[in-house]
């Protein structure tokens, strides 16, 4: 990634401070770490600033956008909430930069919480998408099949009736080249995922634009990152698994653009706060306030942390650890956006010396 410009100088250090901030380790054993070593080889440049860019190019108002999403757990066979709770956030989002149209992909398990925080981030949900597309401030929800059969039919048809301009898939679950799906310990949870990677790989294959979210490697979009994290995650690997399927947990689903973090709703804020900073307009990105409230409700309709809390919290983290990411998502990047212009006497040394030059 060559750097000539004030502007790109700018831009790229923006989306270093977004891709630092999403792979922040609290737990400590590096698996974030491992992943965005790779997602950067992959991607060339900061993953943040390059997916809100991928959106920019994509995206237009009243296009439809599919979010596809929600990771169901065992023991209680119920929806995380990492993913969903930034799915609803980017419906938001997306409304804000570009007066598009989301519609939430999801296991049915998810609809009804996923309709109860639309009212928190400001939005009407419709099950019927042309009532989406006919009404302001307006999101949808579609719940996808977990029959594997039926799959392909149901892609089929949401992708002829809404030709969505873009994808995003964040933390939903993806199965591997034996079609088995798997948790992060390696079990076997084919029965209890939607199985909306039909989906993906259909949009994918007609062109569109497409970005997937992961924290692991078991979701979809992460098998572009294949060598790598076959090479250095556990469990992904042939026979490293835990249920016997003798396959690994990696996803055979691969995407255009990926975005690995510590868990996958930081990488999702990572690119929000990216668009707020391409669009010059930080209402993109929610406030604090709103993050909490989000957790809040969905966890008093049954989403559960990782660890099978119906306390909020995402992959472990307390809302008071996610709500410190969003404000520091915020403050970094609108410092960029209200002073760029302050430190311009800097930027022409700095690019003069070349340090930059063959980044």
């Amino acid at each position: 990634m060559r750097i000539d410009t004030r502007d790109e100088l700018e831009k790229c250090n923006v989306g270093e401070n977004l891709d630092a901030l999403m792979t922040l380790d609290p737990r400590g054993y590096g698996v974030c770490r491992i992943l965005y070593a790779g997602a950067r080889t992959y991607t060339g440049e900061p993953l943040t600033m390059h997916a809100a860019e991928t959106l920019c190019r994509a995206v237009h108002p009243g296009d439809m956008v599919f979010i596809l999403t929600g990771f169901v757990l065992i023991p209680h066979k119920v929806p995380e909430m990492d993913g969903t709770v930034s799915a609803m956030l980017l419906a938001r989002a997306l409304v804000r930069a570009f007066g598009a149209k989301p519609v939430i992909v999801c296991p049915a398990d998810s609809v009804e919480a996923i309709r109860r925080c639309a009212a928190v981030v400001g939005l009407h949900c419709y099950d019927d998408l042309e009532t989406v597309k006919a009404l302001p401030l307006s999101m949808g929800v579609a719940a996808f099949t977990k029959d594997a059969a039926e799959a392909p039919a149901q892609a089929r048809a949401l992708a002829d009736a809404c030709s969505p301009a873009a994808v995003i898939a964040i933390e939903a679950a993806g199965a591997n080249a034996l079609g088995v799906y798997h948790n992060s310990a390696g079990q076997d949870v084919t029965a209890l995922q939607a199985k909306s990677e039909a989906l993906w790989d259909l949009l994918r294959q007609r062109g569109v634009a497409n970005i997937a979210i992961g924290d692991l490697g078991n979701e979809i979009g992460m098998n572009s990152l294949s060598d790598h994290i076959l090479r250095y995650v556990p469990y992904t690997a042939p026979g490293e698994c835990s249920c016997g399927c003798g396959g690994g947990i990696l996803s055979a689903a691969a995407a255009d653009n990926v975005i690995t973090a510590t868990c996958s709703d930081w990488g999702c804020y990572g690119m929000m706060a990216a668009l707020a900073y391409l669009k010059r307009d930080m209402e993109i990105l929610h406030r604090e306030e709103m993050e909490s409230e989000v957790m809040r409700v969905a966890a008093r309709n049954g989403f559960i942390d990782m660890t099978g809390s119906l306390l909020p919290g995402i992959d472990g983290f307390s809302t008071r650890m996610n709500v410190g990411i969003v404000s520091l998502m915020r403050q970094c990047t609108a410092y960029a956006v209200r002073h760029s212009h302050e430190s311009d006497r800097w930027f022409g040394p700095v690019l003069e010396k070349g340090f930059f030059s063959g980044r």
